[in-house]
Protein backbone atom coordinates (compact mmCIF):
# COMPACT_ATOMS: atom_id res chain seq x y z
CA UNK A 1 0.00 0.00 0.00
CA UNK A 2 1.30 3.08 -0.89
CA UNK A 3 -0.29 6.54 0.90
CA UNK A 4 -0.61 9.60 -1.83
CA UNK A 5 -0.92 12.96 -0.38
CA UNK A 6 -3.83 14.93 -2.01
CA UNK A 7 -6.49 18.20 -1.23
CA UNK A 8 -8.66 15.35 -1.15
CA UNK A 9 -8.34 14.35 2.27
CA UNK A 10 -10.57 15.74 4.57
CA UNK A 11 -13.06 17.32 2.05
CA UNK A 12 -16.71 16.36 2.55
CA UNK A 13 -19.30 15.48 -0.70
CA UNK A 14 -22.53 14.04 -0.85
CA UNK A 15 -22.09 10.07 -2.12
CA UNK A 16 -24.17 10.91 -4.92
CA UNK A 17 -22.64 13.89 -6.22
CA UNK A 18 -18.89 11.66 -6.00
CA UNK A 19 -20.94 8.43 -7.73
CA UNK A 20 -22.14 10.34 -10.25
CA UNK A 21 -18.65 12.03 -11.21
CA UNK A 22 -16.27 9.12 -10.29
CA UNK A 23 -17.99 6.09 -11.79
CA UNK A 24 -17.96 7.49 -15.04
CA UNK A 25 -14.34 7.84 -14.94
CA UNK A 26 -14.20 4.35 -13.66
CA UNK A 27 -14.02 4.36 -10.25
CA UNK A 28 -16.59 1.93 -8.48
CA UNK A 29 -18.01 1.01 -4.60
CA UNK A 30 -18.70 -2.47 -5.06
CA UNK A 31 -18.82 -4.64 -2.48
CA UNK A 32 -15.98 -2.15 -0.53
CA UNK A 33 -18.42 -0.19 2.09
CA UNK A 34 -20.03 -0.68 5.14
CA UNK A 35 -22.74 1.28 6.36
CA UNK A 36 -20.37 4.26 7.99
CA UNK A 37 -17.41 3.92 5.26
CA UNK A 38 -15.78 2.74 2.17
CA UNK A 39 -13.88 3.29 -1.05
CA UNK A 40 -14.20 4.16 -4.20
CA UNK A 41 -11.54 1.75 -6.45
CA UNK A 42 -10.17 2.27 -9.71
CA UNK A 43 -8.23 -1.21 -11.26
CA UNK A 44 -5.11 -0.02 -13.32
CA UNK A 45 -3.98 -2.93 -14.56
CA UNK A 46 -4.31 -6.66 -13.58
CA UNK A 47 -1.28 -8.50 -15.33
CA UNK A 48 -0.13 -9.81 -12.29
CA UNK A 49 -2.38 -9.62 -9.69
CA UNK A 50 -4.73 -6.18 -9.31
CA UNK A 51 -3.35 -2.71 -9.06
CA UNK A 52 -5.96 0.03 -7.92
CA UNK A 53 -6.60 3.27 -6.61
CA UNK A 54 -8.19 3.68 -3.50
CA UNK A 55 -10.40 6.40 -2.40
CA UNK A 56 -11.47 5.68 1.29
CA UNK A 57 -14.07 7.77 2.72
CA UNK A 58 -16.27 7.28 5.61
CA UNK A 59 -19.78 9.06 6.62
CA UNK A 60 -20.01 12.17 8.01
CA UNK A 61 -23.89 12.83 7.81
CA UNK A 62 -26.20 9.33 8.06
CA UNK A 63 -25.62 6.16 6.60
CA UNK A 64 -24.23 5.01 3.42
CA UNK A 65 -27.13 3.72 2.09
CA UNK A 66 -29.42 6.69 3.01
CA UNK A 67 -30.79 9.30 0.36
CA UNK A 68 -28.23 12.37 1.13
CA UNK A 69 -25.42 10.91 2.70
CA UNK A 70 -22.16 12.73 3.07
CA UNK A 71 -19.02 11.72 2.97
CA UNK A 72 -15.22 12.82 3.98
CA UNK A 73 -12.26 11.40 1.90
CA UNK A 74 -9.69 9.65 3.88
CA UNK A 75 -5.77 9.58 2.72
CA UNK A 76 -5.72 8.26 -1.00
CA UNK A 77 -3.42 5.24 -2.20
CA UNK A 78 -2.04 2.52 -4.35
CA UNK A 79 -3.09 -0.89 -3.66
CA UNK A 80 -1.74 -4.52 -5.32
CA UNK A 81 -3.57 -7.92 -4.59
CA UNK A 82 -1.59 -10.72 -5.98
CA UNK A 83 -3.68 -13.84 -6.73
CA UNK A 84 -2.31 -17.35 -6.37
CA UNK A 85 -2.19 -19.23 -9.72
CA UNK A 86 -4.42 -23.10 -9.06
CA UNK A 87 -6.82 -23.92 -6.18
CA UNK A 88 -7.74 -22.08 -3.50
CA UNK A 89 -5.70 -23.53 -0.65
CA UNK A 90 -8.55 -23.60 1.90
CA UNK A 91 -11.44 -24.71 -0.02
CA UNK A 92 -12.33 -28.45 0.75
CA UNK A 93 -14.76 -30.42 -0.77
CA UNK A 94 -18.09 -29.93 1.43
CA UNK A 95 -16.99 -26.77 2.59
CA UNK A 96 -20.02 -25.00 2.91
CA UNK A 97 -18.46 -21.39 2.91
CA UNK A 98 -16.67 -22.15 -0.39
CA UNK A 99 -20.00 -22.79 -2.05
CA UNK A 100 -20.52 -19.05 -0.83
CA UNK A 101 -17.10 -17.41 -1.69
CA UNK A 102 -15.92 -18.67 -5.21
CA UNK A 103 -12.74 -16.81 -5.11
CA UNK A 104 -9.49 -17.44 -4.32
CA UNK A 105 -7.51 -16.21 -0.86
CA UNK A 106 -4.94 -13.70 -2.02
CA UNK A 107 -1.46 -14.89 -2.28
CA UNK A 108 -0.16 -11.25 -1.14
CA UNK A 109 -2.89 -8.77 -0.13
CA UNK A 110 -0.28 -6.31 -0.07
CA UNK A 111 1.93 -7.01 -2.65
CA UNK A 112 4.71 -4.48 -3.97
CA UNK A 113 3.40 -2.06 -6.32
CA UNK A 114 4.64 -1.71 -9.64
CA UNK A 115 6.61 1.34 -10.12
CA UNK A 116 5.69 2.20 -13.65
CA UNK A 117 2.80 2.38 -12.37
CA UNK A 118 3.04 5.10 -9.27
CA UNK A 119 2.62 8.03 -11.37
CA UNK A 120 0.34 7.04 -13.63
CA UNK A 121 -1.60 6.58 -9.87
CA UNK A 122 -0.57 9.99 -8.89
CA UNK A 123 -2.00 11.81 -11.46
CA UNK A 124 -4.68 9.91 -11.63
CA UNK A 125 -5.73 11.24 -8.05
CA UNK A 126 -4.88 14.91 -9.28
CA UNK A 127 -7.12 14.45 -12.23
CA UNK A 128 -10.10 13.74 -9.55
CA UNK A 129 -8.94 16.40 -7.83
CA UNK A 130 -9.51 19.30 -10.76
CA UNK A 131 -12.66 17.78 -10.91
CA UNK A 132 -14.33 18.21 -7.51
CA UNK A 133 -12.45 21.26 -6.92
CA UNK A 134 -14.40 23.28 -9.94
CA UNK A 135 -17.65 23.05 -7.93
Amino acid sequence: MIEIESKLEGKAYTLYELEQKLKPLGFSIGGNWDYDHGYFDYKMDDKVGYQFIRLPFKSVDGQLDSPGCTVQFGIPFLLSHKYQVGLDDHAMIGNISASFNQFQEPQDKDATFPEEYIEIGKQHIKEIENLLDRE
